[in-house]
Parts: C-alpha cells; sequence; structure tokens
C-alpha cells in the first residue's frame, strides 16, 4: 500500500500542488535527508511553523553543483528562506579528527556521503542571497547555533568571525528554536521588515550601529582583536560559556567586519506543557518516501525505536556543546506525554516491542531541577554538578524509576531500555536527602537489572586527575566504584552484562603518560576498549579554545595540547595495544596473559595498529 504522501510535508512542486498550494510561505533547506521525526530539528521547525497554518516546504541536501535547480524550483516564499545544515556540524559530519574525508552520512540515504558542500549554512545562504537578494533568510540548527561568535574553526585552523557575516544571512536563530521561529514568523506575517527584528529572544543579528551599552549588556573584544591576541579569544569565552548557561544571561555584543553581532538572550526553559505540545504535532515519525529503494537512514535507524524524554543538560563538560544548545536548564516532558508517543510507537509497522533507549543528552536528568528557583536565576555556575553537586539540585531518581516501570507496563512492550549515556556521579554519592538516597540505591538496581540491552554505556573520559579537571569529569575512583557495583549487581541479578565506558584521548592536558595510564587502568579492570574518540576542536566549547590557545580560559594556566596527527593517532594507540598483545599469544593462551600481568603487556608491547581510530561517537 502506497503511503499517503500528503502525511509529510513537501519536498516537491508536485507535493505541494497536490495541497492546492501555488506559493509556499516558507522554504525550508537541509543539508540532511527529510525525516519527520521529532528528534530532528528540521521536522521540529517545520512542524511548528505547519502548526501557524503556514504553507511550509522542504528541500532537504540541495545540488549547490549544479545549473542551482533545486534552489529555485519552489521559487520565491511569501516570508523567508530558513536554513539548518542539518542535525550535525557539516565539518564534523564530513571529516574525523585527522581531518580525514569520511566515506559515510549516517543523515543521508544508504548511509552515502556527497550530499551537502563543507560549511553547509554558509553555502546554501550564500546562493540563495544570490538568486533571491531581496527575501529574508534565517539560519538555524547546530552548525548556526555553534557559530554565533567568534569560534576557531578546527578544520580550517583560524578564528572565523560569527556565521551571520560569512554567510550574509538576515537572522540567526540559535539552540532550540520553536518559540522564536514562531515570533519570527509572526512578525512578517503582520508585515514586519526582517531588519527591524532585532530584539526577538534567541535570536543573533548584524546591527550597524553600535547599541547603547546597558547593565544588561556584554561586550566582547572586537574580532579583529582576537585575531591578534589568542588571550582576548579566551577572555571571551569566560563570558560567552558563563551567559550561554544563565537562566537570566546578558545580551552579548561583538564588533565584526561587518558591524556589531548582537545576541539576544534566550528563552527561559520550555514548561512541560510546552515540551509536550512539540510532541504533540503530527509526525509521521518516518523519513519521506522519496527515498525508498535508496538504503536505509543510519540516523533514523537508530533512533526509530527510542523516545526522548527531556532536553538539556547541567554537566558542564567542557567538551560538550550540549548545554551551548539546548541549555543547562531540564526540560522534561510530562508521562502522559510520553506514554502518549510509546503507544504511538508501537503501531509503528517496523516496531517489534523493544524500546531501545528512553532517555535524554544524559539519560537520568529527568525532572531534576533547581529546589529554589530564586537560588537558579542568580547562579552563574557552568556545572550543576562539578566539582560538587550543587546542594540545591534535587538528584531524586524516582520520577526515572515510576516513569521506567509505567512504560514497561504498557501492553505490546516488551523491553525498555537506556542507550542513552548514564551519569553515575549523580547517584553513586550521597545527597544527604534519606528519600533521594534510598531513590539513588532502586535506581541503580532497577537500571542494571531491567534496563540494560547486554550493554551499559557510562563516559568516565580519562584516568588522569589533571585532565578529568580540565573535562570537568568525576574522578575515576568514582568510575571504578561504580563498576564494581555494575559488577556485583550484574551477577545477582543478570549476569553476562557489560559495562561500556568511553574514553576520549588527545584530549587538552593530556599526555602521552596519561593515555599510557588510561591504557594500564583499564587492562587491569578487565576491559578491552571499543568507544574511544580522538578529541575534536568543535566550535563553542572550552576544550576547543584550550585547544586553541593552549591556556585555561578560567585559570589563565598554560595547557599542553596534543595537536598534531602523529600526536593524536600515537595517544590513540596506547589504549589499543592489547590488541596486538592478545594477536601475538599462542591460540591456547590467548587473553589469559593479559589479564594476568596487564601492566608488563601494556609496557612492553608495540602499538596496536597504525592510524587513529575512526570517531565513533
Amino acid at each position: 500500500m502506497e503511503p499517503n504522501i500528503t502525511a509529510w510535508l513537501p519536498v516537491t512542486v508536485k507535493e505541494a500542488q497536490k495541497r492546492g498550494w501555488q506559493e509556499p510561505d516558507v522554504v525550508f533547506f537541509t543539508g540532511d535527508a527529510y525525516i519527520d521525526h521529532p528528534s530532528f530539528g528540521t521536522a521540529v521547525i517545520s512542524r511548528v511553523l505547519e502548526s501557524m497554518g503556514l504553507k511550509v516546504v522542504i528541500v532537504p541536501q540541495p545540488n549547490w553543483q549544479d545549473d542551482l535547480r533545486d534552489f529555485i524550483k519552489f521559487g520565491r516564499p511569501r516570508l523567508f528562506f530558513a536554513i539548518s545544515a542539518g542535525a550535525m556540524d557539516s565539518m564534523v559530519n564530513h571529516y574525523t579528527a585527522n581531518k580525514r574525508r569520511r566515506s559515510d552520512d549516517a543523515y543521508s540515504p544508504g548511509g552515502k556521503s556527497g550530499f551537502r558542500p563543507d560549511y553547509t549554512t554558509i553555502t546554501y545562504s550564500r546562493i540563495l542571497k544570490t538568486l533571491f537578494p531581496d527575501v529574508p533568510i534565517v539560519i538555524g540548527g547546530i552548525e548556526a547555533s555553534l557559530r554565533r561568535l567568534t569560534h576557531y574553526d578546527y578544520w580550517s585552523d583560524s578564528l572565523k568571525p560569527s556565521i551571520l557575516s560569512e554567510s550574509g544571512a538576515d537572522i540567526l536563530v540559535y539552540g532550540m528554536g520553536e518559540k522564536a521561529i514562531r515570533e519570527i514568523a509572526g512578525a512578517l506575517i503582520s508585515g514586519a521588515d526582517i531588519k527591524n527584528l532585532t530584539k526577538i529572544p534567541q535570536t543573533a543579528v548584524i546591527q550597524n550601529d553600535i547599541p547603547i551599552a546597558k547593565e544588561d549588556m556584554i561586550f566582547l573584544h572586537p574580532h579583529k582583536n582576537c585575531l591578534a591576541k589568542k588571550t582576548l579569544f579566551a577572555d571571551n569565552w569566560k563570558q560567552i560559556e558563563t551567559e550561554s548557561n544563565a537562566l537570566t544571561p546578558k545580551t552579548i555584543v561583538q564588533e565584526s567586519e561587518h558591524g556589531f553581532v548582537v545576541v539576544n538572550p534566550p528563552y527561559p526553559p520550555l514548561s512541560t506543557s510546552e515540551m509536550d505540545a512539540i510532541w504533540e504535532l503530527p509526525f509521521t515519525r518516518l523519513p519521506h518516501p522519496k527515498y525508498k529503494g535508496k538504503g536505509k537512514i543510519p540516523a533514523f535507524d537508530m533512533i526509530q525505536n527510542s523516545i526522548n524524554i527531556h532536553r538539556g543538560c547541567f554537566g558542564g563538560c567542557s567538551f560538550c556543546t550540549i548545554s551551548a544548545h539546548q541549555g543547562r536548564f531540564i526540560q522534561s516532558r510530562s508521562e502522559a506525554s510520553i506514554v502518549s508517543e510509546v503507544e504511538k510507537l508501537r503501531n509503528m509497522e517496523y516496531f517489534h516491542g523493544t524500546i531501545t533507549d528512553l532517555g535524554g543528552p544524559s539519560a537520568n536528568m529527568y525532572m531534576m531541577v533547581g529546589k529554589n528557583k530564586a537560588t537558579c536565576a542568580t547562579c552563574r555556575k557552568v556545572s550543576c554538578i562539578y566539582p560538587v553537586i550543587c546542594g540545591n539540585l534535587s538528584t531524586d531518581h524516582r520520577p526515572m524509576v515510576e516513569l521506567y516501570k509505567t512504560v514497561a507496563a504498557i501492553q505490546g512492550i516488551k523491553h525498555v531500555f537506556i542507550g542513552s549515556g548514564i551519569r553515575y556521579d549523580l547517584f553513586m554519592g550521597t545527597s544527604g536527602q534519606k528519600n533521594h538516597d534510598s531513590g539513588h540505591s532502586v535506581y541503580k538496581r532497577a537500571l542494571i537489572k531491567h534496563h540494560v540491552s547486554g550493554r551499559l554505556k557510562v563516559a568516565p573520559e580519562h584516568s588522569s586527575p589533571k585532565v578529568l579537571k580540565l573535562m570537568r569529569k568525576p574522578s575515576w575512583e568514582m568510575f571504578r566504584a561504580f563498576h564494581k557495583e555494575f559488577l556485583t549487581i550484574t551477577a545477582k541479578e543478570k549476569p553476562g552484562q557489560q559495562l561500556i565506558p568511553y574514553i576520549i584521548s588527545s584530549h587538552p592536558g593530556c599526555t602521552d603518560r596519561d593515555m599510557e595510564d588510561v591504557a594500564l587502568q583499564t587492562t587491569e579492570m578487565g576491559y578491552r576498549l571499543e568507544q574511544v574518540q580522538d578529541f575534536t576542536p568543535t566550535p563553542m566549547t572550552c576544550s576547543t579554545v584550550m585547544f586553541y590557545t593552549g591556556i585555561n580560559p578560567w585559570s589563565g594556566e598554560s595547557v599542553f595540547v596534543p595537536k598534531s596527527i602523529p600526536e593524536k593517532k600515537r595517544q590513540q594507540e596506547y589504549l589499543f595495544r592489547y590488541k596486538t598483545y592478545i594477536a601475538s599469544q599462542p591460540a591456547h593462551s590467548k587473553g589469559a596473559t593479559a589479564k594476568k600481568n596487564p601492566r608488563k603487556a601494556s609496557k612492553s608491547q608495540p602499538p596496536a595498529r597504525k592510524g587513529g581510530r575512526k570517531n565513533s561517537r
């Protein structure tokens, strides 16, 4: 049976005509394939605009190398063009940490690469400005969001100005942009000039004149000064990171070559009812039928049986962009909304009873908020849990335990697994609150007994205290303690399960000796590492600032940075020496000696492989 094509938003002129549309209100260009699912930003923003009664068409992965027919096929929209590079920064999508071109793309049919340009947002925007110079352009998504101010670009090894300057776009929406896009669209419907939309929250614009300095404004060092002096770029970062994590942030202003980039403060975190409303939009939960016969889209395969229960992360890890894009404050859906989505998922043809993930950016932060909102409003810390858990943070895991039980009890659901990473530091310590600590214990046991699909992912990231401090991650001793508890509970409740640790190599501050220590520690604990990520400097993270400047922006201290490709390869090789060692042993003894004397094996054997390991996260 052929699907009803009008269930999806149109991607061709013929599909638009089937709806009786002669002129679209918004034409949305995206670097990803069109998957009509709430896990993908293009689908969410398009459905939000549709809910306003607007005619929205999508142009997924337009050809930018031919006669540009994809850019003109829908003609001039009534309101504006929207652009997103997709669910990843295009340069992260295209290149490994060793700057090698990837041969695959998880967001394209068949997993094939080559369907989007480098610096996708800039390329699309420049083409549209040439073809339709007077039509407003709104850019958003991860790539635009994290490049909204002066940023270090690893792939060109240079400081780049705001993406607004390079793209020529009129307005940038950063973060999760449902509210901002509504306000922009509403203003343009009312006849407003895009040039006058300079005060909309959660947007950035370029203004010609210097804004009047006010107490709620922060003026960064100009872009040209950052080019001349790295310490000024580092100084800017402290203010950017502070305001990005604040509940009541200030307006940020930076002089650039084309004027003054003004980043307006974001909207307050979404309420539970606002979150629920997004998931109630009429998603088909499927890729567009145009991809039939072109191969599976790996990103969809990965999330098709998963449920997202919240947004945001208060971990504050130095290398992570989640808080810069989704915010530090947790925004949770209601149990009723989650149950409703599970029931929709249950009715999908591809679903066979197993929910592969009931989680979020960090799996176990659902419903965790500050106990005193006034305290949160004045807080300027970048993490709620590092170096210690904030006394104002509720770490109660009981709502998650109850949610897991409720979902598992729904008819047709055979398994509920947690595929997102777990923050074990949220339940390994003592909170001082008896009910919370009891909930921590119940959660650990329930998680390990019922919700692990054989492998539980955690992210200790490193063993070195000095590297962990730069990363803002908990101690290796805490990971060891959780490892011990996991094995104890698993042996009793569900034998055979594995704990899978993520490790990052060549992070700023990490030396060869530090990587050797990780290799020794993990081998000694019986691990054969798989999930190893070579640090990739991405825009708008503290770790990237350290990589570029060689200093810790918060302390001003110098930081050793492994930058060259040989250095980065060598650091990864320490973690895979066990492979060469095991391969060198007689068949009857493989594995035995490595476990018996891991330190000797790790020190005496040559590196396991030549070349870096592919970014596996």
